[in-house]
């Protein structure tokens, strides 16, 4: 887990100016992946005591930007965001308890990002969702 110190040092490489709101959401995504933003705004708080929602809601947009943190919105889910980013890595998702997960990407380097018809696209990402059961959900637990 990152410390506040690369935190810091995060936001000051990608041209942000620190400040105690933005280290307490990198620190928040870092520590819940997959989180939503009522998830993030509890972390933020239990840090940094009141802050406002459009204060984190601005930090995410702005860590998005500039690719700090990445959102996803599986269908039917609120915004989610992770630290993970930088890869094109896909995701799992429970239909019943709506939990997430990292998944890999297939085959090789980016494999995804061979469309059968790109349509003159230039493609630099893809998103794949797998969908179905968690353990947890389903009753059984993988060793």
């Amino acid at each position: 887990m990152p410390t506040p110190t690369d935190f810091e040092q995060m936001l000051r490489e990608s041209a942000l100016r620190v400040t105690s709101p933005r280290v307490a959401v990198l620190s928040a995504v870092h520590e819940h992946p997959h989180a939503d933003t009522e998830t993030i705004i509890g972390a933020v708080r239990g840090r940094l005591g009141a802050v406002s929602h459009q204060a984190v809601y601005d930090v995410l947009k702005a860590l998005t930007g500039v690719g700090l943190v990445r959102r996803i919105q599986p269908q039917g889910s609120v915004a989610r965001y992770e630290t993970r980013v930088g890869d094109n890595h896909h995701h799992v998702v429970c239909r019943s308890c709506g939990a997430i997960a990292d998944v890999d990407c297939a085959v090789g380097h980016a494999a995804c990002l061979t469309a059968s018809d790109d349509h003159g696209f230039s493609i630099d990402e893809a998103e794949v969702v797998y969908w179905g059961t968690c353990p947890e959900c389903s009753g059984t637990h993988s060793s």
